[in-house]
């Protein structure tokens, strides 16, 4: 119950935000990419709520031995940052462009708009699957000797 009721919280949390910040609409994202057109700033807003409450907590960190629910802090640094990482993110923000959702929205839109939704999150669903086949395939399988 310790390992699963807080991401369970913090992620219900987290999507009835999002769904109180007006974000489960794809109209918004795309007015807030729409910097030439019919500029809306409201994911700006949801976005500097969401770093503001980041800069509080951070504040906390430096004085704890480890977080409230995990052994020790898990935190990146340079060496995460892989090309992988970098085609993934572009690849994230081609379709957050297209679709005018990001996976936690769209997974929150299921409950407001399904039908819109469930297309969104079967693709998401689909690309995870299919990353998941090409690519974790080969770091899985075992390298060939040279004789």
């Amino acid at each position: 119950m310790r390992t699963h009721l807080p991401p369970l919280v913090s992620g219900t949390l987290f999507g009835a935000g999002l769904a109180l910040g007006g974000m489960t609409d794809p109209a918004r994202i795309r007015g807030f990419l729409d910097i030439f057109g019919a500029w809306d700033p409201t994911l700006a807003f949801v976005m500097g709520g969401a770093v503001l409450v980041m800069g509080i907590a951070w504040r906390f960190v430096p004085r704890m031995a480890h977080p409230v629910f995990a052994p020790k802090f898990s935190l990146p640094d340079r060496t995460d940052l892989t090309p992988q990482l970098v085609g993934g993110a572009t690849l994230f923000g081609v379709g957050w462009g297209l679709a005018g959702l990001c996976p936690g929205p769209g997974f929150a839109s299921l409950a407001i708009a399904p039908l819109e939704a469930v297309v969104f999150c079967a693709s998401l669903l689909a690309g995870m699957l299919m990353h998941r086949v090409l690519f974790d395939q080969k770091a899985k399988a075992p390298a060939h000797a040279s004789h």
